[in-house]
């Protein structure tokens, strides 16, 4: 089963600004190695507290948040930053 990858327009902007290299190596880890899983939450963390219900990911510095909707089978991207900024 492969996931489709989303991204809200907050989350596409951040990428955008991100060197070109990293943004490569996520989109890549998100595509080759994420969405291929049968369930993307084997390689993830849950966060908890006030991003309860949200999923990450890392991937060098940066950090992935999503969430997971298992009816229509998406990863909907909700940030990505570097580690000391994702979660403020």
């Amino acid at each position: 089963m492969a996931w489709r990858i989303e991204f809200l327009p907050e989350a596409a902007k951040e990428l955008k600004k991100l060197d070109r290299a990293v943004t490569a190596r996520i989109i890549r880890t998100l595509e080759e190695r994420i969405a291929v899983l049968d369930d993307p939450r084997t390689l993830g963390s849950a966060l908890v507290g006030e991003h309860a219900g949200y999923w990450r990911w890392r991937i060098g510095d940066y950090r992935v948040v999503a969430r997971i909707e298992d009816e229509r089978v998406l990863i909907l991207v909700v940030r990505v930053a570097h580690r000391r900024e994702v979660y403020r």
